[in-house]
């Protein structure tokens, strides 16, 4: 890695020299496009024409969730009662029916307007199904009523409130849009085909479920070689299949299934030619609104990045070892799935759960209404204590794949919950703690969990435990990854020390997240720092590279890095606009185009994303900076007037639109926001600095004087701060206070005249006043 490094930095010499060097390291063998020379590419053939040589495998897929996972609607496909059935909530009636074949529902539309809307196609098949309605554009949008199968009723995915038809979550916008939200994972070969420009999509498949090729890639040229006669087939790599399934190690295969099992952010349509899987996706870190703090699942996050904190990953446990790959059911049932590994006389004992087995004499656990919640015997099944999960969609339960031990010490202390109380209902956490205690014995090993809820909660004593849990190999990558991000909470040189080894990382994960994270004292140095990551051989790194090095650290970029810089520059932005029917992608490419000074295409873009989702507030905090630059300060002023309004507690956005507002000169105004941003962030010196100042100018002194007295509290050296203290009991006739700060100032910076011309001012004053 250190030499492959290097060779970045010496890029005069040959550019691509260092690509194979590291490239040997990260392409696990997953993946094997064998492009001939004069040969095309090989091609999608559809599912059918594996059926006659595969047919026990392809009898198994048939009726899987991967076979069901979409479907163009008929009666073979639609499972809801569409027999003019009714279903009313939030003082709406929708209806289901027919009509000439077809299916439709008449339900409240975009602008909350009643309107009868044609289902095309069905997705998803237990234990609900969705249906999908065609909108102009080339889109298909999710109705918010899905049938459930277990129930066989319509029930809605939002019971709690109607959603505002403005709002991103609602079923004709944005966030409940097939082409960009689920179309990837339910379809074979998905090209997304989205037009920034038009607004449109033309979104194709080969496959309209989840096929063969989903996972073994395009089939043409294996499919021709094996038509060949028995005797004429050549020797082959892979049976000319582009994507190697068997024979591969437990990453691979975990690999195979996280572009669709993970929450992630998609860089490009996926080809299956990838060799890194941050060619073309970046998963999710453990990120607060996704993962509670000790990585248990929290919102949807699909497997994936709970699996790989997992000890079943780190000791070679793949997918396939519990849920058969064609059929997707479990290869075992109950605990026989767990004892293929584990010793049953040691686990599968009371003696280990503690709990009674099925078949023993006990009362279940019922909620409060006398509902059976649990029957007797639910305990000593495996999954309960170590697979805990969360409702989704409303009644699709899903575990959590990150096999933990329950840990009620960590509900107690950073409030994450624990499988021992989604039983017990009645008790408190503090009794599962003490039950687990007199079961297994005192004392629990210190869990990572408690230093990502310190460092998101940017608590000081965390800043050390997250740098050693970021350079920590022993930990997750995911959890180092996070620790890392993390660090961003604590900005300074101590953080960009403990960063900057880790673009050297073997890992795609850690060297991306590396690059966003540092922050470096200068730009150069940033520039020097990440610049020969310019030419990793993974996307997910470069693009990051390229956007980082936008405008002043690109100045400091010889002639040959500054041709890659512009190549990951380029592969940066088809990323984003791949990504541009989503705020985020927008908002993204307006920040590149800012950093280029691009200013109308920077515009252009904020208020793309701000109409795809009107309550994505980064974008309008970043189009109201930009807007105060160009001096459009009346702009400015109304975004930053909303998202205060929908975000009171975002202290931050009140302290720049008090800053703003005094650049406005509407003083008082300013004050009321300054004010809310001083008690929101009373650790923030500057803030109550600033409003010290402004605090004088309106002829509030003793306000004045309280707000620079908290500024100079929590920097004690500062002179800006001691000067204006000094300043504003001269000004006032208070020059005895006057005269203790300027002796503080002499006694911090005796080598600054500032303090010593001060003290000869108060004495000329102080001569005066006694005259």
């Amino acid at each position: 890695m250190r030499n492959w490094k290097i060779t970045g930095f010496i890029a005069t010499i040959v550019i691509i020299l260092a690509i194979p060097i590291y490239y040997l390291k990260v392409e696990y063998g997953r993946t094997l496009q064998h492009e001939k020379e004069g040969e095309p590419p090989a091609t999608f053939v559809g599912s059918k024409k594996c059926m006659d040589c595969h047919k026990k495998a392809y009898d198994k897929w048939q009726n899987s969730h991967h076979d069901h996972a979409m479907d163009v609607a008929d009666e073979s496909t639609v499972l809801g009662d569409f027999d003019n059935a009714v279903f009313e909530i939030h003082g709406m009636t929708s209806r289901f029916y027919r009509k000439d074949g077809r299916f439709f529902v008449h339900t409240q539309g975009p602008n909350g307007k009643m309107a009868e809307f044609e289902v095309t196609h069905t997705f998803g098949w237990y234990p609900l199904q969705q249906y999908l309605v065609p909108f102009p554009g080339g889109r298909l949008q999710c109705l918010p009523i899905a049938w459930d199968v277990r129930e066989k009723k319509w029930y809605h995915l939002n019971p709690e409130e109607p959603l505002d038809p403005k709002d991103w979550l609602y079923w004709t916008n944005g966030g409940q849009n097939w082409n960009g939200m689920c179309a990837e994972c339910h379809s074979t070969n998905l090209k997304k085909n989205y037009d920034l420009n038009a607004d449109a999509y033309k979104t194709s498949w080969s496959d309209i479920d989840v096929g063969c090729e989903a996972c073994h890639g395009p089939g043409s040229r294996h499919v021709d070689w094996a038509e060949m006669p028995d005797m004429a087939r050549p020797q082959v790599e892979n049976y000319e299949l582009v994507v190697k399934t068997s024979g591969i190690n437990s990453r691979e295969l975990v690999e195979l299934c996280a572009p669709c099992h993970s929450r992630r952010a998609a860089l490009s349509d996926y080809t299956h030619a990838e060799p890194d899987l941050l060619d073309s996706m970046l998963p999710t870190l453990i990120a607060e609104e996704m993962y509670f703090a000790d990585g248990q699942i929290l919102e949807e996050v699909y497997v994936y990045g709970s699996f790989t904190q997992s000890k079943m990953y780190h000791r070679d446990v793949r997918c396939n070892d519990c849920h058969d790959v064609h059929s997707l059911k479990l290869v075992k049932e109950g605990n026989d799935l767990c004892l293929q590994c584990h010793r049953a006389n040691e686990y599968n004992t009371k003696a280990h759960h503690f709990h009674k087995n099925k078949g023993e004499k006990g009362e279940p656990i019922r909620s409060l209404k006398g509902e059976v919640l649990f029957d007797v015997g639910t305990g000593a099944e495996c999954v309960q204590c170590h697979m805990p999960g969360r409702t989704y969609m409303g009644i699709d339960y899903r575990q959590d794949h990150s096999f933990r031990v329950p840990r009620p010490d960590l509900s107690i202390t950073i409030g994450t919950p624990n499988a021992c109380n989604r039983c017990h209902i009645d008790k408190t956490a503090r009794w599962s703690d003490q039950t687990i205690a007199k079961w297994y014995g005192p004392g629990r090993r210190r869990h990572y969990g408690t230093i990502i809820d310190a460092g998101r909660k940017r608590r000081p004593e965390a800043h050390k435990d997250l740098i050693q849990l970021a350079v920590d190999p022993l930990y997750p990558v995911i959890v180092r990854a996070t620790a890392m991000a993390l660090l961003t909470n604590y900005p300074g040189e101590d953080s960009s020390r403990a960063i900057e080894p880790a673009l050297m990382d073997d890992e795609a994960l850690i060297r991306r997240t590396a690059v966003e994270s540092i922050h470096p004292s200068d730009q150069s140095k940033l520039a020097k720092l990440i610049a020969p990551l310019l030419y990793d051989p993974v996307k997910a790194v470069r693009i990051e590279v390229g956007r980082r090095l936008a405008e002043e650290p690109s100045k400091h970029l010889d002639s040959n890095q500054q041709k890659v810089f512009q190549a990951a520059l380029k592969e940066f932005e088809a990323s984003m606009e791949y990504s541009a029917d989503f705020a985020s992608g927008r908002y993204n490419l307006a920040n590149l185009y800012t950093a280029l000074n691009r200013p109308e295409e920077a515009i252009q873009n904020y208020q793309a994303a701000i109409k795809i989702d009107g309550l994505f507030y980064p974008a309008k905090v970043n189009l109201a900076m930009l807007y105060n630059q160009r001096g459009e300060n009346d702009k400015a002023e109304v975004l930053l007037r909303e998202v205060t309004a929908a975000h009171p507690q975002m202290h931050e956005i009140a302290y720049s639109l008090g800053l703003l507002l005094s650049e406005m000169k509407k003083y008082d105004q300013a004050a009321v926001y300054m004010e809310k941003a001083s008690k929101g962030m009373p650790g923030r010196d500057r803030i109550h600095y600033n409003l010290g100042l402004l605090l004088q100018y309106l002829q509030r002194d003793a306000e004045a004087e309280a707000a620079l007295l908290k500024a100079l509290k929590l920097d004690t050296d500062s002179m800006d701060y001691l000067y204006a203290l000094a300043d504003h009991y001269m000004k006032r006739g208070k020059l005895q206070k006057a005269q203790g700060i300027a002796k503080q100032m002499i006694a911090k910076h005796p080598d600054q005249r500032i303090g010593h011309e001060l003290i000869e001012i108060i004495k000329r004053n102080m001569t005066k006043e006694i005259q």
